[in-house]
């Protein structure tokens, strides 16, 4: 990556732009893969350093990958042992944390290295372990490992368990989602993050076999299948992406239609943008957006999704 952007400003911003996949959506859409045996195959993959680090940890645990396109993977997971993971690789992305559910889901005994990625301040994990441990997983934290022995959550495979997060956490709801998906009693989340991410895992997981009931509240029900089957899942397009063009296009002069959108999860969003003055018109799955110079400024709070927030509680 250059170490530096040098922009040259005064131009008008024209055309059209497509939308990639969401990143924070990518995380949980790979690692989901390990549970089954079956063949899947995962489109719309952003092409970003966390996406490539989670495909070389699955590689280094026997997971067979090959790209079918730019943004296409076909992953099959069926001879995969958590013992040759790539130990090195894990503190350098923090979507690594999101392999603990899968691995939990299929596996008795494992351990994983901490989770790494961006230092933005203390990113604990302690609402996924407490929730693990709700689950009967007993975890022992060693040097620079965490160690997960699951045999009172196989054992117990069948109760009806209801966990309750400490906090609107989107990758420890992804997490306890994936863990339990193997399970085929009933398990219900309270203080589930309802994020759109979290909604594109549930989708994915319903046509693995796992019938959901809530996801995109904050209490999500989650009957698992022992089996799971394989799948094809397109990630959705990054809503952040979409912000910022819809906020670069509302700045400067000229007109930018914006392509391959979900417009459910920026609803609020957008009525703040009407309110503000930002000229917009919507279609189906686009927004052209056109200069606007006369914004105004409103209050606006942050609120967990869905209300107005791009901060994302991981």
């Amino acid at each position: 990556m250059a170490e530096k952007f040098i922009i040259y400003g005064s131009k008008p911003l024209k055309g059209v732009v497509e939308i990639g996949g969401y990143k924070n959506a990518a995380g949980s859409i790979l690692a989901a893969t390990l549970m089954t045996k079956k063949e899947c195959i995962i489109d719309n993959l952003p092409l970003v350093l966390d996406v490539f680090s989670m495909i070389k940890v699955l590689k280094s645990m026997g997971a067979e990958i090959e790209w079918q396109g730019k943004k296409k993977v076909r992953i099959k997971t069926e001879n995969i042992d958590p013992q040759t993971m790539d130990f090195k690789l894990i503190p350098k992305t923090r979507i690594s944390v999101l392999l603990i559910g899968p691995l939990l889901s299929r596996f008795k005994d494992f351990e994983i290295a901490h989770p790494g990625g961006d230092r933005i301040g203390l990113r604990s994990i302690s609402t996924h372990l407490k929730a693990f441990k709700k689950l009967g997983v007993d975890i022992k934290n060693k040097e620079n490992l965490y160690q997960f022995f699951g045999k009172d959550f196989f054992d117990r495979n069948n109760e009806k368990k209801e966990i309750i997060l400490k906090e609107f956490s989107v990758t420890a709801t992804e997490n306890v989602m994936m863990a339990v998906s193997t399970r085929e009693g009933k398990t219900i989340i309270k203080g589930a993050s309802a994020e759109p991410q979290v909604q594109d895992l549930g989708k994915m997981l319903e046509s693995m076999g796992v019938k959901t009931n809530g996801v995109g509240t904050h209490t999500i029900e989650i009957e698992g299948k022992k089996e799971l089957d394989g799948v094809y899942h397109r990630i959705i397009p990054d809503p952040i992406e979409v912000g910022t063009f819809i906020t670069a296009a509302a700045l400067t002069p000229g007109e930018v239609e914006i392509k391959d959108i979900n417009l459910d999860c920026l609803d609020i969003f957008l009525d703040k943008l009407e309110e503000i003055g930002v000229n917009f018109e919507k279609k189906d799955d686009s927004i052209k957006v056109s200069y606007s110079p006369n914004l105004k400024a409103i209050k606006i709070q942050a609120l967990p999704y869905p209300g107005f927030q791009q901060i994302y509680c991981l």
